[in-house]
């Protein structure tokens, strides 16, 4: 397998890879489904962070260190690869190419929109998010970041810098004065204090900490998009294991110290009442709105860093002769350095995936099967590590043990409590969801190339001879027809 792409990230660009991709609209978007889901109770919030944090970090160290070992094009598929198996790693980077990339990105597209036109009418209602204005930016917003990565790599890296960076100051700046404030008041002791279910309460049923720890799996997850470049980083196998782990650092004390910001700047029953967002308030319009503009330049960093490995995912496989036309998805642009064909195919997958979270979310086209693509696809990526990581512990026999036993065995546990949250928050949305994936994935087996042709070649093959036998037969009854009317 030949690697066309350049070395031109260092390890600064790489942890704001990993802090940009994963900080972004979570934080914000999933902040009020987390205190949905705990009925206002503060400590389940705070836990769940935790333990979603928690998760998220001990993967990513984990992954860290097998990036040390191996290094090729595509991240985790190479580490797929190298432990189970080719065929393993062709249907997990289909997976990552057509589910998980796709959907989280078209997901966020909305997202950025969303808070875009929050700022601009100062609320932000379901009337907004339902607009055809929200549709139309989502999709110039998905289409811009397209072309900045498609065109212009340098400038998406340098993006993703300047945006890593400004979405730190909103949620810093939360997460202290907002801390300071409700200690000063009394906010945030009364809010611990909230009792589920009292007189008075806008909240309803007693929480789930289940449920809230599903929330946080989408505000937590993007860290491994960060291992799809790893080919393009300067020293990979030091700079990337650092960048896993310092930028999973960053993000967990980010998110909790958030949470405990935005619990000191309103009472709770307000918080559930006119949302997280109405917390801004306590600063003034003023700052309000700054922090609102933030926000936006936060959710597009995000989507940048999304789109960045969504534009790499099908060349993943092209770069191994394995998937959809790779003669055609591994050409690299000379003068770009960029995969445009398997770009372009991406963009497509994209939109497709926004149709149908917009049209199951808030148009009801799919009914009661419909599921939602911002948190269930995610979901799956973690039971598919598990057979790399057990794979792992058995082939890395020169791997310290706590770093070849306990890490992987830490991440197996963590994997099943997402999975449980799943089960326990998306009851039958799990099954609608999984038949879809199941379908997907049963398309990618068309394009699978073990040793020989796939089946979608070897189809295409009997169609086009019989074709050509069935144009040869017409060739020679011609002339008997000629000679018949003569």
């Amino acid at each position: 397998m030949e690697n066309k792409l350049t070395k031109k990230y260092g390890l600064f660009t790489a942890i704001c890879m990993v802090v940009g991709i994963v900080i972004g609209s979570g934080i914000f978007f999933k902040t009020q489904n987390v205190l949905n889901a705990t009925a206002g109770n503060a400590l389940m919030g705070v836990l769940a962070w935790v333990i979603g944090g928690s998760v998220m970090a001990v993967l990513a160290v984990t992954f860290g260190v097998m990036a040390t070992k191996y290094e090729k094009v595509g991240g985790v598929v190479d580490y797929a690869e190298a432990t189970v198996g080719k065929t393993y790693a062709y249907y997990l980077g289909w997976f990552m190419a057509t589910i998980y990339y796709p959907a989280m990105t078209s997901v966020l597209a909305w997202v950025s929109a969303r808070y875009t036109l929050a700022a601009v009418t100062g609320a932000d209602s379901l009337a907004n998010m339902m607009s055809p204005e929200c549709m139309a930016l989502a999709a110039v917003y998905l289409i811009a970041i397209y072309f900045m990565n498609a065109l212009a790599p340098k400038l998406a890296g340098k993006f993703q810098v300047s945006t890593t960076v400004i979405k730190l100051i909103p949620i810093f700046f939360i997460a202290i004065v907002g801390t300071i404030i409700g200690l000063v008041n009394g906010n945030l002791v009364n809010n611990f204090g909230f009792i589920v279910g009292s007189e008075g309460s806008v909240f309803e049923g007693e929480g789930s900490l289940f449920t809230a720890i599903c929330c946080t799996v989408f505000a937590f997850e993007g860290w491994i998009i960060a291992t799809a470049i790893n080919a393009e980083i300067k020293d990979a196998k030091k700079n990337l294991p650092i960048a896993l782990g310092i930028g999973a650092a960053i993000i967990v004390v980010a998110y909790v110290l958030y949470y405990l910001g935005i619990l000191g700047l309103a009472d709770m029953n307000t918080l559930g009442d006119k949302g997280t967002t109405a917390a801004f308030s306590a600063f003034g319009p003023v700052i309000a709105t700054i922090i609102n503009v933030l926000i936006i330049v936060s959710c597009l960093g995000t989507l940048n860093g999304l789109m960045l490995g969504c534009t790499r995912g099908f060349y993943a496989l092209a770069a191994r002769n394995n998937g959809i036309a790779p003669e055609t998805l591994d050409q690299v642009d000379k003068k770009t350095n960029m995969p445009h064909n398997s770009a372009s195919l991406a963009l497509l997958v994209c939109i497709l995936w926004f149709a149908y979270f917009v049209g199951g979310q808030f148009f009801g086209w799919f009914g009661s099967y419909a599921f939602d693509s911002s948190e269930l696809p995610i979901v799956t990526i973690y039971p598919l590590y598990v057979p790399i990581l057990i794979v792992f512990m058995i082939k890395a026999k020169d791997v310290h043990p706590f770093k070849r036993f306990v890490l992987p065995i830490l991440s197996i546990i963590g994997a099943g409590i997402i999975v449980a949250a799943s089960i326990v928050s998306h009851k039958m949305a799990n099954v609608w969801y999984l038949i879809v994936f199941a379908v997907i994935m049963a398309i990618g087996a068309l394009f699978y190339r073990g040793k020989g042709p796939s089946l979608m070649d070897k189809l295409i093959a009997k169609l086009t001879k019989k074709t050509e036998d069935s144009d040869s037969e017409k060739g020679e009854e011609l002339p008997e027809e000629v000679t018949s009317d003569n």
